[in-house]
């Protein structure tokens, strides 16, 4: 792939021989990103799992701190008073049986997370495989399959992020902006941390976190020490 002058620049800042202590990560993350729109910083955590095997995946949710700086749209499944409680707690859409074949025929998506009530488990079902590959189906790990509409949505709301292995056993989270300053990031950083370290399955024998990448969506990648994790 070939990268413009800008990139190269940037990537003559970063030093690919050494593991960066995470302060010095993010700041040198915002020094190299030069695109025009206020970049996204992303955490890439390769990990030594086996996705293949149920007891060595990964996946949950946490809420950052201060938020991922993306305004969020969610769709909640509901019914009965669980309809109100969702609009009151500031979903973007709500609704039942009538969303299915919008989605499904229409090729409606106007929503960045879905979260449901049990109850709907079965109507939204019909959806996972329009859903399911784009990682919007609702789970009970990430909180979105719950009864507290209301807790879920707020959460969601507040910068609640969720992570799971890719194919490649990869773990791909956003944690903030570049128009944040270092400290907000770094909490951000370590709050997402915090609950990677906590989620390794216990079935995983040898390393678990081989590698912290950290990095902005047009800018390279800056590798962060790991030992303390």
């Amino acid at each position: 792939m070939k990268h413009g002058k800008k990139y190269a620049d940037a990537a003559k800042l970063v030093d690919r021989t050494i593991q960066y202590d995470t302060a010095e990560a993010i700041a040198l993350v915002k020094k190299t990103a030069t695109a025009k729109f206020d970049e996204t910083v992303e955490v890439h955590i390769r990990t030594g799992c086996d996705g293949r095997h149920a007891e060595q995946q990964i996946r949950g949710a946490v809420v950052l701190p201060n938020g991922t700086g993306k305004t969020v749209r969610v769709l909640v499944f509901a019914k009965g008073d669980k309809v109100a409680e969702a609009e009151a707690a500031g979903a973007d859409h709500v609704g039942g049986e009538e969303l299915i074949p919008k989605i499904q025929n229409d090729g409606w998506l106007d929503f960045d997370v879905v979260v449901a009530t049990p109850d709907m488990m079965g109507v939204v079902g019909r959806l996972g495989k329009v859903l399911g590959p784009k990682g919007l189906m609702p789970n009970p790990k990430a909180g979105t399959v719950t009864m507290d509409v209301t807790k879920a949505v707020n959460d969601i709301k507040a910068g609640k992020i969720e992570y799971r292995l890719d194919k490649a056993n990869i773990i791909h989270v956003p944690v903030g902006k570049v128009s944040f300053d270092e400290a907000k990031l770094q909490e951000n950083f370590d709050a997402l941390m915090e609950a990677i370290v906590k989620a390794r399955p216990s079935a995983l024998k040898g390393q678990y976190l081989r590698s912290i990448t950290l990095a902005t969506t047009m800018g390279p990648g800056v590798k962060v020490n790991t030992a303390k994790y």
